[in-house]
């Protein structure tokens, strides 16, 4: 008993006579934000490219379809699957290989995606989407043509010339549906201009980008917002779709040196202006608890509502009112409380429909959880380099933070358009 106690006492006294180093060497390294960061993604997109990189996707997905599903063709689950998350992860798979453990999982995941871009197409493999099921099929080709844009040498370039032939034509097919009177429009304008950038002028349809670019001027409500069609809604389809596609319509156009009426040089500059703003207002919604507004439809998109704010911070443009470090401390504490609480994920590791959690009664008539990758949108800033100061700068606490804890916050106020466009002949 007494040699017992000796003992103990004798590892005290190691224990508190050991240095300081010497004791943090013996804990457990912590986990880096950019470290959580690449977890969830990796996470995410791991079962989707591993699987139909080998043509396995539709065999193996465990899909999910909404309580009131309409008699669509179902197989539109596995385009919406592929081509929402790799719009959200094109950035990040476009940075240089390196040693790193990220640099591996990410030059992995590089290769599974470009065998999956090759098997999406070929009618032979497994895995060939449903291209012009339905028109749905014209929403996800656009997300799509997205990742193309977003990665163009990592994602596109590569590619072989069958292959790319191949998506030119499933691209330009999708011209026999015409879309709603609604954010659909940016679907057909950033196919089309991403045909132009790729294929060259004589092979795109000007009128579907001119059309798309002159409503969205008109569905234009001020301080960031656009109506999702003549009426507005007070929902996130601003973010969804309006400020991303928009500006890469307009950013393909200027890459493809369109000579139109439009001067899209100065419509691009007006719209990345507004995109700030809404940056600014995405980041006011961000509580001092990691949440934000859930309102609206598609609400099962999750983080994807934040996709401005990421886009800003990913293209290095957040207006001077965010710095890096609150906007990185703000998404991070977001993602935290949306998949560190609750499972996000079904037992074959795809994502359930849901808004923090598996909540099928969130779904509209249209969702199904293929849907719900479009949550990726929010990974963007993965596109800026380990040693960007987006990643290296220290966290600061957010507008909501300092509001709500006595703190000096920057006032808000109405940002109005002051780039005036007319066109040129």
């Amino acid at each position: 008993m007494r040699k017992t106690i000796f003992s103990v006492l004798m590892l005290l006294t190691v224990l508190i006579a050991m240095p300081v180093d010497a004791a943090k060497k013996k804990q457990v390294k912590q986990q880096t934000e950019r470290e959580y960061w690449c977890e969830q993604a990796w996470k995410m997109a791991q079962p989707v490219l591993e699987n139909m990189a080998k043509g396995e996707l539709q065999k193996n997905m465990k899909t999910e379809f909404s309580p009131s599903f309409d008699n669509r063709n179902r197989k539109v689950v596995y385009m919406e699957t592929f081509g929402r998350l790799m719009a959200g992860i094109a950035p990040w798979l476009a940075l240089p290989d390196d040693d790193t453990a990220e640099g591996q999982q990410r030059k992995q995941l590089r290769e599974w995606a470009l065998a999956s871009y090759k098997n999406s197409v070929d009618p032979e493999s497994p895995d060939y989407l449903v291209w012009g099921a339905s028109g749905q099929n014209l929403v996800d080709a656009a997300y799509i043509a997205e990742s193309f844009i977003r990665a163009y040498d990592a994602l596109w370039v590569p590619l072989d010339n069958v292959t790319k032939e191949r998506y030119l034509k499933e691209f330009k097919m999708l011209r026999k549906y015409e879309p709603p009177y609604t954010n659909w429009f940016l679907f057909s304008s950033t196919i089309e201009s991403f045909i132009a950038k790729a294929a060259g002028l004589k092979e795109y349809d000007d009128y579907r980008v001119m059309t798309t670019i002159r409503k969205v001027e008109e569905w234009y409500v001020g301080d960031g917002w656009y109506a999702d069609g003549p009426v507005f809604a007070f929902d996130y389809y601003t973010s969804y779709v309006f400020h991303a596609m928009y500006l890469e319509t307009l950013q393909n156009m200027i890459d493809a040196k369109a000579n139109t009426r439009l001067e899209y040089k100065k419509y691009y500059d007006r719209a990345l202006k507004r995109a700030q703003k809404f940056a600014i207002i995405l980041e006011r919604f961000i509580s001092p608890e990691g949440t934000f507004p859930v309102i609206g439809r598609s609400t099962p998109y999750r983080m994807a509502a934040l996709q401005p704010l990421a886009l800003m911070a990913w293209y290095q443009k957040l207006p001077k009112d965010l710095s890096n470090g609150q906007v990185r401390a703000a998404l991070t504490k977001v993602m935290h409380r949306m998949y560190d609480v609750q499972n996000n994920y079904n037992d074959a590791g795809f994502l359930t429909i849901g808004f923090c959690g598996h909540q099928p009664e969130t779904a509209d008539w249209y969702t199904n959880n293929g849907s719900l990758y479009m949550t990726s949108l929010s990974l963007m800033p993965l596109g800026l380099p380990a040693d960007h100061p987006f990643w290296t700068c220290e966290a600061e606490p957010w507008t909501q933070v300092k509001a709500w804890g006595g703190q000096p916050f920057p006032k808000d106020h109405r940002w109005a358009d002051d780039i005036v466009t007319k066109d040129r002949w």
